[in-house]
């Protein structure tokens, strides 16, 4: 299923034009220990297929979630479009050209925040502007730090070490991070699964805010069906694994700017977050069979 976009922009077309980012037959195996993966005809039984001819085309400034059982691939594919993993067969485009490596058209949000502990929340931030852009000016650093740290709601927080942190100050540093080297893409992986319930909701609720101001396409991994549909214009249904495939694409057709009190009032809100728990539900049970039954 095509991810058109919110504007009326067409579907992709042969040449992959309408398209920022094309997911194209895209399949992950990773080798046993027994020889390496050869051709999907001819893998061995110690190969594991972690995903299997994916496709979608996702179109500028959209935001996607992708949701599914643990285990099913997704940050196998996040890992993908980083480029920081080979992709086994199939192919991923970044506006028409193969994603072969990680690069600045791509920010990464982790889970587990990935700052660097001897670095002030300054020092983190202007690490990764110096490195992606090392002809930039001082000058011009210095503005795009202060302009991020402003985004994120950080002020005052300059010159404090990670540890000096709360967990969601944590997040909105790498949140920071991560878009002031300007990339195309935002790929964000359970952003917000290590926080509390009150912190994740006050973090989803700046990522929109943060969303509206920007606009950039962003790519987000969340277990989490309210989550999916308070930020995301579409949200990829991952089957279980292995072999994981695209089970179904729906789109939120909740007007922005968003705020939770309202889209839950929203007519389609009710049977979206009933096929998406009917889905979630059905394959991680089927997991556990599978575990029972010691597949």
């Amino acid at each position: 299923m095509n991810l058109a976009s919110l504007n009326g922009v067409a579907p992709v077309d042969s040449a992959g034009l309408s398209s920022q980012l094309s997911i194209r037959n895209v399949t992950k195996v990773f080798p046993g220990k027994k020889g390496l993966f050869k051709k999907l005809s001819g893998k061995t039984s110690q190969d594991f297929v972690a995903i299997e001819d994916i496709s979608m085309e996702i179109e500028p400034n959209t935001f996607v979630s992708i949701i599914g059982p643990s285990g099913c691939g997704k940050s196998t594919l996040l890992g993908m479009i980083a480029g920081l993993m080979p992709i086994t067969g199939g192919e991923i485009l970044l506006n028409g050209a193969p994603i072969i490596g990680p690069g600045p058209d791509r920010g990464m949000v982790f889970q587990n925040y990935a700052l660097m502990p001897w670095m002030t929340v300054d020092e983190n931030i202007r690490f990764a502007v110096e490195t992606v852009h090392p002809k930039m000016s001082p000058k011009a650093i210095n503005r795009v730090i202060k302009e991020n740290i402003q985004l994120v709601g950080l002020e005052g927080a300059e010159r404090k070490h990670p540890h000096e942190l709360s967990g969601g100050m944590r997040q909105r540093v790498g949140i920071a991070r991560a878009l002031a080297i300007n990339p195309q893409i935002l790929l964000m992986d359970e952003p917000f699964g290590a926080l509390d319930a009150l912190t994740r909701g006050f973090l989803q609720d700046e990522i929109e805010r943060i969303w509206e101001q920007q606009r950039k396409t962003v790519i987000m991994i969340t277990h989490s069906i309210e989550e999916a549909l308070l930020l995301s214009d579409r949200i990829v249904m991952m089957t279980r694994g292995p072999a994981a495939r695209i089970d179904e694409i729906l789109e939120a057709p909740f007007p922005r700017p968003r705020n939770r009190e309202t889209i839950v009032q929203h007519p389609a809100y009710a049977a979206l977050k009933a096929e998406m728990e009917s889905h979630l539900f059905r394959e991680t049970r089927a997991v556990e069979a599978a575990r029972i039954r010691g597949k």
